[in-house]
């Protein structure tokens, strides 16, 4: 017999195999997360904040910079980063009882911090109204400035121009 005691499975089938495969697995609100990954620890998590806290969030480099709108406001857009940006945005579920924001749009970075503040800057910059991270913006227009952000070409802030 070719597979053993395996009831004309595959080994790697047999439910004490998937069983023990899965103890080793990370999921993430249900999105798997692989070994690679620079927080990976195994087990199941609602959110990256169950599985870590935010210190060790925050030591990773890499994650998203997002648009996340809201019905109530409309024309406003908040512009963040995160790990993971649907995992943010389940966040911003918990403190709303309509459960009504919605994600509009995200784009990975290598450098997410250096990513975020380049694109405020960018906004400030056309002279966009703000409040903290809410833009006063066009959804579509929120879109075209994220995607075409250019991190390597990044002007001077005002301080760094005096303190030359």
């Amino acid at each position: 017999m070719a597979y053993g005691n395996t009831n004309g499975r595959y080994y790697k089938d047999k439910p004490e195999t998937k069983r023990k495969r899965n103890l080793r697995r990370m999921w993430v609100n249900g999105e798997y997360i692989p070994t690679d990954h620079p927080l990976y620890k195994p087990g199941r998590f609602n959110s990256w904040q169950d599985a870590w806290d935010n210190k060790s969030i925050e030591k990773v480099r890499s994650g998203f910079v997002y648009l996340i709108g809201n019905p109530a406001w409309p024309k406003w857009i908040k512009v963040g980063k995160a790990l993971s940006a649907e995992d943010r945005l389940n966040q911003y579920q918990t403190s709303s009882p309509h459960r009504d924001y919605f994600l509009i749009h995200a784009r990975p970075f290598e450098d997410r911090d250096h990513a975020e503040s380049c694109i405020h800057e960018e906004l400030i910059n056309r002279g966009i109204k703000l409040s903290g991270e809410w833009f006063l913006i066009d959804a579509v227009d929120a879109i075209k400035i994220l995607d075409t952000l250019n991190l390597t070409h990044r002007q001077k802030d005002l301080f760094d121009a005096t303190s030359s």
